[in-house]
C-alpha cells in the first residue's frame, strides 16, 4: 500500500481520504514515506481528542529519534522546540509566554490589527483581480508576530520566505537550510535587543533568561524561532480556508455580509469545515496501549488528524455541509488538553478582522479562476492555499 497521504489528489481535497480511512477503522496502520516505515493514524473524532490527552503519546522527538542514524539537518532551534516537550518542560516553557496570548492580551492588539488590515486593504484595486493570500492572508499575521517580537520591518521579508521554506515538503535540503537561517537570524535578533533593549515579547523572553535564569539560551532562541513560525503560518491558512470556502458557499456569504456582527461565531464553524492544520505534529508511543479497537505497538509515531476528526460524522452530522448555525464549538482545528494552540485567541482576532472587512469593502469580490484550479501546498501537516486569486 502506498502513502495515502502523498497523493497528489490528497492535497487539493484531502476530505475523502480521510473519510475512506476512518470508515475503515478510527485508528489504523498506514505507510509513512518510502523505507518500509509506518504511523499509526488517528481519524475518528472521540479517539483523536483521546489521543490529544494521552501521557502515553509523548511529543519528545528528541528522546524518540536519540541514537538513530539520520540524513537531516535541522537546527535545533527547529527540531527541539517546546512543541517537543512533554511536561513538566512543557509548562514551564509554555508558562513564559502565555500571557502574550491571552484573551486580554489579544483585545488589546485589536485595534492594531484592525489598522494593518485597512492599510493592507487600502492597496487592493477598487476593480479587477487580487490574489487574498499574497496581500493579505501572509502579511496580516506574519506583521503582527514581527511586531510582537520586535523584527524589524526591513527583515520581514526575509523572516516570511525562510518560514514558508520549513513547510516545502518535498524538499529536504530546503527546510534544513531554511531552520539554520531563521535559527541564526533570531540569535542575531536576541543580541542585539540585549544590547538595546526595547518592550517586545522578545525582550520578555530575554529578561526571563538573564535576570531570573528560568531559560537556557538554547530554549530563548527555540521559543522565539517557534512563536515567529507557528504566530503566522497556521493563520494565513485559516484566513485564506475561510475566505474560500464562503466564497464556495453563496448563502452563508451572503448571510455574513447582511450581518458581518455573526462572523464571530462563524469561525468555529469555518475551522471545523477547513482546518489550517491537518495532521498535528509528530508524537509517538512510550508504550503499546489499544485506541478506538487498534493496539499501538511501543515505540511507533502516531499522526493525530484534526482535518478527519472535524468532519467525523458521529461528531458532526453532515460534516461536509457548512452550517453557520451549527454548534462546532468541540472541532480540533486548534488541537485539544496541554498542546491546544497558544496563539488560538490571536489567529481568531486575526482572522474575523481580516474577513469582516473583506466582506464590507468588497462586496461583489468572487473567485478569478475555478475552484479546482486553485494551488494548493503541498505538505500534510499544514492546509492551505498558495494563492487565492479574486477579481474585485
Amino acid at each position: 500500500m502506498t502513502d495515502p497521504l502523498q497523493d497528489p489528489s490528497f492535497f487539493a481535497d484531502p476530505y475523502p481520504t480521510y473519510a475512506r480511512l476512518r470508515d475503515a477503522a478510527p485508528v489504523r496502520k498506514v505507510p509513512t514515506g518510502s523505507g518500509g516505515r509506518h504511523s499509526y493514524l488517528v481519524t475518528g473524532y472521540a479517539e483523536a481528542r483521546e489521543a490529544f490527552t494521552d501521557p502515553r503519546l509523548s511529543k519528545d522527538t528528541g528522546r524518540f529519534f536519540a541514537g538513530r542514524p539520520s540524513q537531516r539537518d535541522l537546527h535545533p532551534a527547529v527540531s527541539r522546540n517546546m512543541l517537543a516537550t512533554d511536561p513538566p518542560q512543557h509548562a514551564r516553557l509554555r508558562a513564559l509566554v502565555t500571557k502574550a496570548f491571552t484573551t486580554g492580551a489579544v483585545e488589546r492588539m485589536r485595534p492594531y490589527v484592525a489598522g494593518l488590515v485597512d492599510e493592507l486593504l487600502d492597496a487592493w484595486p477598487d476593480h479587477g483581480p487580487v490574489d487574498l493570500v499574497e496581500s493579505l492572508a501572509v502579511p496580516l499575521p506574519v506583521t503582527v508576530i514581527c511586531e510582537m517580537l520586535g523584527v524589524p520591518e526591513s527583515d520581514r521579508r526575509l523572516v516570511r520566505t525562510w518560514s514558508s521554506d520549513l513547510f516545502a515538503a518535498g524538499d529536504p535540503r530546503r527546510i534544513d537550510a531554511a531552520s539554520h537561517a531563521i535559527a541564526g537570524y533570531l540569535t542575531d535578533l536576541v543580541a542585539a535587543r540585549r544590547a538595546s533593549p526595547g518592550e517586545s515579547l522578545l525582550d520578555d523572553l530575554i529578561a526571563v533568561r538573564d535576570g531570573q535564569d528560568r531559560l537556557t539560551e538554547d530554549e530563548l532562541v527555540s521559543l522565539a524561532v517557534l512563536l515567529l513560525v507557528a504566530g503566522h503560518e497556521t493563520t494565513t491558512n485559516f484566513i485564506g480556508n475561510a475566505a474560500l470556502a464562503l466564497l464556495r458557499h453563496p448563502e452563508a456569504l451572503a448571510r455574513l455580509r447582511a450581518e458581518p456582527q455573526c462572523l464571530g461565531s462563524a469561525l468555529d464553524e469555518l475551522l471545523r469545515f477547513d482546518p489550517p492544520v491537518g495532521i498535528a505534529t509528530f508524537r509517538y508511543s512510550t508504550e503499546a496501549f489499544t485506541l478506538g479497537g487498534t493496539v499501538i505497538p511501543e515505540g511507533v509515531p502516531v499522526l493525530i488528524a484534526p482535518g478527519a476528526a472535524n468532519r467525523d460524522p458521529a461528531r458532526f452530522p453532515a460534516p461536509d455541509r457548512l452550517d453557520l448555525d451549527r454548534a462546532a464549538a468541540g472541532h480540533l482545528a486548534f488541537g485539544h488538553g496541554i498542546h491546544r494552540c497558544l496563539g488560538a485567541p490571536l489567529a481568531r482576532a486575526e482572522a474575523e478582522l481580516a474577513l469582516r472587512s473583506v466582506l464590507l469593502r468588497f462586496p461583489d469580490a468572487r473567485l478569478a479562476v475555478p475552484p479546482e484550479q486553485l494551488p494548493w501546498r503541498h505538505t500534510r501537516l499544514t492546509r492551505g492555499l498558495t494563492s487565492l486569486p479574486l477579481i474585485v
